[in-house]
């Protein structure tokens, strides 16, 4: 039987087909003794200016089920804040912790009673409480007041599952949503049909912060409907990034479905896969993951017991041993943040939409959303421990996007390439990758990509070949831009020497060098510098806008410390060791003034120290380098202790799609890799007693901490594998050829650990 329905409320009469309905049955849970997601409480960080995503999915997976507020704003970028008890529906993508808002493609909202015209958000919308709201790993629930219905999500990695719950109805109803999306999200072209009484199907397309998103799906019903009435719209876009206002007329925005009569406690439940290519991809993906072994359909229970396996499985990667639970909820919960991307973007059958918009297979999987001037810091270091066998698709990820869009991404997002913020970060990965010798992409392809980034004319980079810095009255962010160059140069040269390209390790590392431009030795900080080689004038190191400076998101003290892969080189600038630690002691010490105009991205602050933005993440560990871990160790407790915590407003900034989390996973593990390339781990102050993860080969690493407590925040003394061990380090080897390293931990600083010049981290590969 085929359908077809014309636009502007006609309603379409449906026959009752047998076919199509969903089964039910029950699923079983974890054993409680591995169940580690009971710590997770998806909600933390979703207060404050966290941004976290709120809802149901798996790791890495490409659907992000959750609900969407009505309201709009910087705090709403994920589509959720704990503010807020409003709902619009439950969309299957979202971001999450990122500055900018987008996504929030296919929204379903479950709906009793008479549908008001014209369909808009706010006609619909229901309020719900949070006492009445439930998240977990993997799970999502809610109670819709206005209608009654109580909502609960759950997802594999390309397909969600609701099943809605109606009192006693003679309408009971489903709204789908192709209209809204979050943030910057303008819908763009709109496609929505009923395939039979039991499926629809269609796609998103839409403009925003990724330029072209393209997201097509199918949705299949346990009832059949009776009929679908399609409803359009009319938006105005506004101008935007050089685009001009336009007026669009979106044809089939909403579609309402009839299910007509339901007894108290009915239930309806959707499976709506997700493809980036066509319909037909969404289409097997469903095939694929809502459906079990055996062939039968895969039901609500089974797929969410599924899920919090897959979380505990991930979780599984880092047990700790502590008595504290708060401790525990802060950590799992943590991982369980650094691990939403990036996200898996190709179909069960490989398919995925290139960079240039075409579509393309490939035998490795293909992820996007890659946020990676934060996240190349400290969360895909995480992922050589927590999820290498992931690495080598993420790079391979990064290949293909070179060869399809001619240079490795910055900003990844849903196929497109954003540019935003500062730098080309994914170098730093892709390097980090080569030199651990990960597995599962082509080397020689990783190393051509990451060179030919010193090519590019953009932002800076012709400056950069031309003149070794980047003109202050040329840009904005120049000092950003050419510090985070700096990095990725120092990246590739050390990728260069591993592969015996010789010429390129001398061209890269003297470029690395280049912050030396940028650093006045009369006050001794990273500032602007003009073309005719004059200092920008005048000058607050206080101040800062929101990229509209010489820094990006900071100011020249935070700035100043930005040179994580050559901080010897940058204290040898100073006069003396002792005049760059008492700047660094200043750095944590002078009042924060950013003025009128202050970024609000610079949060979580110690003096000058801004621990809620990723700029900062690495400058505690500078301390290591002048042979005072001692001090390291005790910002470390303190940024812990102050601005992580298992409340709702628990992260002191944006969780920018993990990176703020993964600091915490690292910090709170006893070490962190100050250089997010040269394979060291500077030590600092860990919060648990005992912490074990899996690394090769069958073996684990364990971390030790011997009289560990709140007082007992200093390393006395170490031990590695049974033998005593004096650096203030430990090196990626290290953890993955197994073993122990146990910390002998006290209330007062024992000054000589890591002190000694040979005990020191160093900037150069370990």
């Amino acid at each position: 039987m085929r359908f077809k329905h014309t636009l502007l409320y006609q309603t379409i009469g449906l026959g009752l087909l047998a076919g199509g309905v969903l089964t039910a049955c029950t699923g079983g849970a974890a054993d409680q003794s591995d169940d580690l997601a009971r710590y997770v409480d998806p909600r933390i960080g979703s207060a404050g200016h966290g941004h976290v995503f709120v809802g149901a999915n798996v790791p890495f997976g490409g659907v992000q089920l959750g609900p969407t507020n009505i309201t709009q704003g910087w705090d709403w970028c994920s589509g959720y804040h704990a503010s807020d008890t409003t709902v619009v529906g439950f969309a299957h993508t979202h971001l999450s912790g990122t500055g900018i808002g987008d996504k929030g493609d296919i929204l379903l909202m479950p709906l009793t009673g008479r549908v008001s015209t014209p369909v808009k958000a706010a006609n619909y919308l229901s309020t719900y409480s949070h006492a009445r709201e439930e998240a977990q790993a993997g799970y999502y629930r809610t109670h819709l007041d206005r209608y009654g219905v109580d909502a609960e999500l759950t997802a594999t990695a390309r397909t969600g599952f609701h099943r809605y719950t109606f009192p006693a109805t003679d309408s009971a109803r489903v709204l789908v949503n192709l209209f809204n999306g979050i943030g910057w999200d303008a819908a763009d072209q709109l496609r929505l049909v009923a395939a039979n009484d039991s499926t629809i199907e269609g796609y998103r397309m839409s403009r925003g912060w990724a330029p072209d998103d393209r997201v097509y799906f199918v949705a299949e019903f346990s009832r059949p409907f009776s009929g679908m009435t399609v409803y359009a719209d009319t938006t105005v876009v506004p101008a935007r990034d050089g685009r001009p206002e336009r007026t669009v007329v979106v044809p089939q925005a909403y579609g309402v479905l009839d299910f007509g009569a339901l007894p108290e406690g009915g239930q309806i439940e959707a499976r709506v896969a997700i493809s980036g290519v066509s319909v037909a991809g969404a289409k097997v993906n469903l095939a694929t993951e809502a459906k079990r072994g055996d062939g039968q359909v895969r039901s609500f229970d089974e797929t969410r017991a599924e899920a919090r396996q897959a979380w505990n499985d991930l979780l599984g990667h880092m047990r700790v041993e502590s008595n504290d639970t708060a401790r525990l909820r802060t950590f799992y919960t943590a991982v369980y943040h650094a691990s939403f991307f990036p996200a898996i973007f190709s179909d069960a059958t490989g398919e995925y939409r290139r960079a240039d918009g075409y579509p393309s297979r490939d035998t490795s999987d293909i992820y996007t959303i890659f946020s990676l001037w934060d996240t190349y810091r400290s969360a895909h270091p995480l992922f050589t421990i927590t999820a290498p066998e992931r690495v080598g698709a993420f790079v391979n990820s990064f290949i293909r996007i070179f060869e399809q869009q001619g240079k490795v991404p910055v900003w990844h997002l849903a196929g497109n390439e954003t540019n935003c913020m500062v730098g080309v970060p994914s170098v730093q990965v892709i390097a980090d990758a080569i030199l651990k010798d990960i597995p599962g992409f082509d080397v020689d392809k990783a190393y051509s990509a990451i060179a030919l980034y010193s090519r590019l004319d953009e932002n800076g980079l012709k400056e950069v070949r031309e003149r070794g810095y980047i003109p202050a009255d040329g840009q904005w962010e120049s000092v950003a831009k050419a510090l985070e160059y700096c990095i990725s140069d120092w990246s590739i040269a050390q990728a260069a020497k591993k592969l015996g390209r010789q010429e390129d390790y001398e061209y890269f590392l003297e470029r690395s060098k280049n912050y030396r431009h940028y650093f006045d030795t009369t006050d001794r900080f990273m500032k602007g510098r003009l073309a005719d080689g004059s200092w920008r004038t005048p000058f607050n190191p206080l101040y800062s806008t929101h990229r509209e400076d010489d820094y990006c998101e900071g100011n020249a003290w935070q700035y100043t410390w930005l040179v994580p892969h050559d901080f010897e080189g940058l204290f040898a600038l100073f006069p003396s060791p002792e005049a760059a630690e008492a700047k660094l002691d200043s750095t944590f010490a002078v009042p924060y003034d950013g003025g009128p105009n202050a970024s609000p991205d610079i949060s979580g602050l110690i003096g000058q120290y801004a621990q809620g933005n990723e700029p900062n993440h690495s400058t505690i560990y500078a301390y290591a380098y002048l042979g005072k871990q001692w001090k390291t160790a005790r910002l470390a407790r303190q940024i812990m202790d102050e601005f992580f915590t298992d409340r709702v407003d628990g992260l002191c900034g944006n969780e920018d799609c993990g990176q703020m989390s993964a600091w915490y996973v690292f910090n709170a593990l006893g070490f962190y890799p100050a250089n997010p390339v040269n394979g060291a781990f500077v030590l600092g102050s860990p919060v648990f007693d005992r912490v074990t993860f899996p690394v090769s080969d069958g073996r684990t690493f364990t971390v030790v901490a011997e009289n560990n407590g709140p007082q007992n925040i200093y390393i006395q003394s170490a031990v590695l594998n049974g033998k005593p061990y004096t650096k203030a380090y430990i090196t990626y080897r290290d953890i993955m050829d197994g073993g122990e390293l146990r910390l002998v931990m006290g209330p007062e600083p024992n000054e000589s650990f890591g002190a000694a010049t040979e005990d020191r981290p160093r900037s150069e590969m370990q």
